[in-house]
């Protein structure tokens, strides 16, 4: 009967509506994740990643390293006999790297001249300058009468901040850094060059670090404040309690036991970078890019972006919307 058969759809809706998770069959909920996977796949996505550190720490280095790829601005044009620059100069660099289908734009934003003068006061300020323009160029954006269908994203996502491994404690520019510019950006500390400490040294560094940071108030990522459940703080607090991570970079390969490993050779042998009984590199790398890196991106989005535009529509009153004629592209 009509009647019959109408209500039958209706009656089904309501058992899935107030019934939880009981369903008469399959609906095919599931697979959202394998849609979202394809569009990925041809989109692509963008990473934007800062390295800050004093010069000769290893910083292109280890970002080619992390990426297996001659992605840092040393790779593509940079002379060996540049001068170290009288101020920060901020400089960065963009690939599109491919694995297993999956496009990623990487952008490696270098500063420089941090940390190499006579004298450092307030060197982080063009650091935190270049951070808030890229806030700003992307609220612009979003306040298009109309916009661009994908906003392009130079927000930096990730900022490794290198430590000098002296095995005493960190310099007070290290600590004024981190402590300006832990609201606005994800910091992640590592120890650069673990390879000159010897591993009890290495350790007693790290500890070293971890209590001048808590002692200055320093939070970095990933923040305690942001961890959303139960698994999160317990995955997070291991992550939490081996930083900084104790790193070695090399883009060389060595044979070792039969095997091409990626190393740095010493008079007493390789130092393997991607062997965990060396040094931390591998910890790392999973972190960055194998469990965090979409994690990296929304707290960008969601919390550091969000208190820059909280903070800039409060200043204005609110930005008025930009007319499509005057939208510029990024450079970056």
């Amino acid at each position: 009967k009509a009647g019959e058969a109408s209500a039958a759809p209706v009656a089904y809706f309501l058992l899935i509506r107030h019934g939880g998770s009981t369903l008469l069959g399959y609906i095919g909920i599931d697979t959202i994740i394998e849609q979202m996977r394809k569009k990925t796949m041809k989109t692509g996505f963008d990473f934007n990643i800062m390295v800050v550190g004093h010069s000769g720490l290893g910083k292109s280095t280890l970002v080619n390293t992390l990426f297996k790829s001659q992605v840092s601005r040393k790779s593509t044009g940079w002379a060996r006999d540049e001068k170290i620059p009288k101020t920060i100069e901020i400089k960065s660099v963009s690939h599109v790297i491919e694995e297993g289908g999956v496009k990623m734009k990487l952008t490696v934003v270098d500063t420089p001249g941090f940390g190499d003068q006579i004298n450092n006061d307030n060197c982080w300020e063009p650091i935190s300058k270049f951070i808030n323009e890229q806030y700003e160029k992307f609220l612009k954006e979003e306040v298009n009468i109309t916009r661009k269908k994908r906003i392009p994203d130079t927000r930096v996502h990730c900022c490794l901040y290198f430590i000098s491994p002296t095995g005493h404690s960190l310099r007070q520019l290290d600590i004024e850094f981190m402590k300006r510019l832990s609201h606005s950006v994800n910091i992640i500390p590592v120890i650069a060059k673990a390879d000159t400490l010897t591993v009890e040294e290495r350790q007693e560094f790290k500890q070293r670090v971890r209590k001048e940071l808590e002692m200055s108030g320093i939070e970095f990522y990933p923040q305690k404040e942001f961890d959303e459940d139960m698994e999160d703080k317990s995955d997070n607090d291991k992550i939490r309690e081996a930083m900084p991570f104790a790193v070695v970079g090399s883009d060389k390969e060595y044979q070792v036991n039969g095997k091409r490993v990626l190393g740095r050779k010493t008079a007493w042998g390789i130092v393997e970078v991607e062997n965990p009984n060396h040094c931390e590199f591998a910890q790392l790398r999973d972190f960055l890019i194998r469990s965090h890196l979409q994690d990296l991106k929304e707290v960008t989005h969601n919390i550091h972006y969000e208190t820059y535009r909280a903070k800039r529509l409060n200043e204005n009153g609110g930005l008025h919307p930009i007319p499509s004629s005057d939208t510029q592209e990024s450079n970056l």
